[in-house]
């Protein structure tokens, strides 16, 4: 056998042609440079906005895969289909009268030639096509993925590699192909559709057909079995599928060479090898977890809520300190993953609010998990305190009191007893359940879907509010985080005086812009200075609503209340009509008439003034953000004063709602069990990146990504920069470097 693979080496290398056509190899090279070069003039003629959604180019190399898969093939097929169109197959029959044998003697010459030249083709090919796109290559893009990838990346050096290896691969498909064939023409047709037509068509096919065909494409393997995407088959499988592929090309090859009685066990030899070599790995992979369960999705009853979203029920108890006690009945949705990539798991949306339903948020948003849905199921729930459930009476939920600020220990302690009997109107529909609408409940709830949906662990992303949940789901169950992502979050464990020194900073772009811009009714004067004046009269003497009756006047806590979303989201430049009408409002009120606050309150709230909503209250009070005493709310109150000059007392609403709350605080802030968590990514705007920052600072190799801009949860938003970090975190766990921001898009 020795003495035929050296005859067989003697043959290829003396062939002169071959080198020819290894040379024609750097035909892919020009392929991948050539193909970057237009993709890179094609990205710097985009705006922002469309340069994020820009597809990217990976690690370049299938751009010119077909061109080199194409050569090596041939070389393959040359090997032995030259020896037939020369005729000198009869005289190596006489030298090697076993078929099989003067086949299988060709494979170690053809694999080392094709390993060797297919390793640093494969490595020009990536040069090349990371030289052509330059700078531009580090864009990172919606799908979590930079223009182009260097080898740095995770898996983009074990693709290379692999895209090497596997031109010796095809060099073998091509000689078991030649084998078959015996011809050279022949072997060419073959090839071209093996290489060229099949991934063409499975390009045509609709999705998820397109996913699925095109993973067993020859081209995307290597990526597949450098887990570095390419389509939906585990490495292993992938790995498999490769090497089946060598054998079946080789079993037709020997099949079709062999002598007439040993062909049928040659056929059986290597179809049992390729199926064994290919279906162990696949089965492997994809065979389902025993105690793995689903739910039973279906079409959602709200036919309001987007065609692409299933809606599922599942039960869990009102208190989940007695488990076998009532249950409640949440809805739950689903945005399935669409298949165009290998799944990685479930993402679940944690809503804000509190209050918010996550099933309309999915449906709402839904263009903003696109990206994401090519790995990811995503999901989320109208939780237990949504106020629209239809358990506790929802005009009830969406009114409240109004909330003063006391001056004295008596109207703290009226303002407590006000608080006290809105809640209990509400609460007297279900009292067991107005107690438990705590956000640990509604963590231990999420539990109960990641248990329904059978994941082992579970990646979030927390909105808002909704930052608080996903605390307390980290603090229960620590071991089934795999990735986190706080979005606007908030943060019970922040100092709440501090936590709105953004709006101040915000109120001085608001009072610059006056100062600047025609718009703004306080043009030619002192912004700053009317508004402070303006409150400090208003709290002596409250500025009455034109209309309306005495206790309607707004204080300058009314005041500061009313114009504080207005002050952090001014609405689209130039224009910036929330801070056009807030100056307004300002305006009106320095001349004794608050109706232009009063009116855009209403418009929101169908109120006069701003109420402390009891659906909101009802879990920020079991939540602990209520003061201890009258003594703890005056010390917040003194520091409030001293750090916000222009908007103190803001910071004291929410917890002034809790005063004289019914139910005591099942829920108080905790500590995070940090050592047991995995790194989170906290994401945020000029108005609430702080409060992320500081709560993803308390776990260890945590990053946090500021948008140097207005906004509030930024990935429903649609917000491309913010959700290229978050999908780059969500799929690869990797983090961005310290320091990173996002600016807003420049048209």
């Amino acid at each position: 056998m020795i003495d035929v693979i050296a005859s067989e080496w003697l043959k290829l290398r003396s062939l002169r042609s071959n080198l020819y056509l290894l040379a024609c190899s750097a035909a892919a090279v020009l392929a991948c440079a050539g193909i970057a070069f237009m993709i890179g003039r094609g990205f710097d003629g985009q705006t922002m906005e469309e340069r994020m959604a820009f597809p990217g180019n990976g690690d370049g190399i299938g751009n010119g895969i077909a061109v080199a898969y194409f050569v090596f093939a041939l070389l393959g097929a040359l090997a032995i289909t030259s020896e037939y169109g020369t005729r000198m197959i009869h005289t190596s029959l006489v030298a090697v009268p076993r078929r099989q044998v003067l086949l299988l003697a060709k494979v170690p010459g053809l694999a080392a030639v094709a390993l060797v030249a297919g390793q640093a083709l494969a490595f020009a090919m990536h040069a090349a096509a990371m030289a052509a796109l330059g700078d531009r290559a580090g864009q990172l893009l919606r799908d979590g993925v930079t223009l182009g990838t260097s080898l740095s990346e995770p898996g983009v050096l074990a693709s290379v590699i692999v895209a090497g290896l596997s031109m010796a691969a095809v060099a073998l498909i091509g000689l078991g192909v030649g084998a078959a064939v015996r011809s050279t023409p022949g072997a060419l047709v073959v090839l071209a559709v093996i290489i060229v037509v099949l991934p063409v068509v499975a390009k045509t096919l609709p999705m998820p057909l397109r996913a699925q065909a095109g993973s067993f494409m020859v081209e995307n393997l290597p990526l597949q079995i450098a887990g570095a995407g390419g389509g939906i088959l585990p490495p292993a499988a992938a790995a498999g599928l490769l090497v089946a592929y060598v054998i079946a090309a080789l079993t037709a090859g020997g099949t079709v060479i062999a002598l007439t009685g040993r062909r049928l066990k040659v056929l059986a030899i290597g179809t049992v090898a390729a199926v064994l070599v290919s279906g162990v790995p696949a089965v492997a992979a994809g065979s389902p977890d025993p105690g793995r369960s689903t739910p039973a999705w279906a079409d959602c009853a709200d036919k309001s809520l987007a065609k692409e979203l299933r809606c599922a029920s599942i039960k869990v108890p009102v208190n989940w300190a007695e488990p076998s006690g009532r249950k409640i009945d949440l809805t739950v949705g689903l945005l399935p993953a669409t298949g165009a990539q290998r799944r990685i798991g479930t993402v679940f949306a944690i809503p804000g609010g509190p209050g918010g339903s996550g099933v309309a948020d999915l449906s709402r948003n839904a263009g903003s998990f696109a990206e994401l849905r090519d790995r990811f199921d995503v999901v989320s729930v109208a939780p237990r305190n949504t106020v629209d459930k239809g358990l506790l009476p929802y005009d009830c939920l969406v009114s409240g009191p109004w909330i003063t600020l006391p001056g004295t220990r008596a109207e703290y302690a009226e303002l407590g007893a006000r608080n006290r009997a809105a809640a209990k109107r509400c609460r007297a529909a279900d009292p067991e359940l107005f107690d438990h609408l705590d956000s640990a409940s509604v963590a231990r709830d999420m539990e109960a879907i990641r248990v329904a949906l059978g994941e082992e662990q579970l990646s979030f992303i927390a909105n808002s509010y909704g930052g608080v949940p996903g605390i307390d789901y980290s603090r229960l169950f620590p071991g089934r985080v795999r990735a986190m992502v706080f979005d606007g979050s908030a943060n019970p464990y922040t100092d709440r005086a501090k936590s709105r020194l953004p709006h101040e900073a915000s109120f001085a772009r608001f009072a610059e812009w006056c100062a600047a811009t025609t718009a703004c009714a306080l043009h030619g004067q002192d912004a700053g200075e009317v508004w402070r004046a303006l409150v400090a009269r208003a709290d002596r003497v409250p500025v009455p609503v034109r209309g309306e009756s005495p206790r309607v006047a707004y204080s300058g806590f009314d005041i500061k209340e009313a114009a504080a979303p207005s002050i952090v989201s001014p609405g689209p430049e130039p224009e910036f009509p929330r801070w056009t009408e807030l100056a307004e409002a300002i305006k009106r009120a320095d001349g004794g008439d608050a109706s232009g606050f009063a009116d855009y309150v209403r418009q929101s709230t169908k109120s006069p003034k701003v109420p402390a909503f009891i659906g909101m209250n009802m879990t920020h009070c079991l939540d602990g953000l209520g003061f201890r005493d009258y003594e703890e709310y005056r010390k917040q109150r003194r520091e409030g004063e001293r750090l916000l000059p222009n908007l103190a007392g803001i910071e004291l609403w929410h917890p002034l709602s809790c005063v004289g709350w019914p139910a005591p605080a099942t829920n108080p802030p905790a500590p995070l069990p940090a050592g047991e968590l995995p790194p989170y990514l906290g994401v945020g705007s000029w108005t609430d990146f702080d409060e992320a920052a500081d709560l993803v600072r308390r776990v260890p190799g945590s990053a946090a990504v500021q948008y140097q801009w207005y906004g509030h949860v930024l990935y429903n938003a649609g917000n491309a920069c913010i959700i290229s970090h978050v999908n780059r975190y969500l799929i690869s766990l990797r983090l961005p470097s310290p320091g990173t921001v996002c600016r807003k898009a420049v048209t």
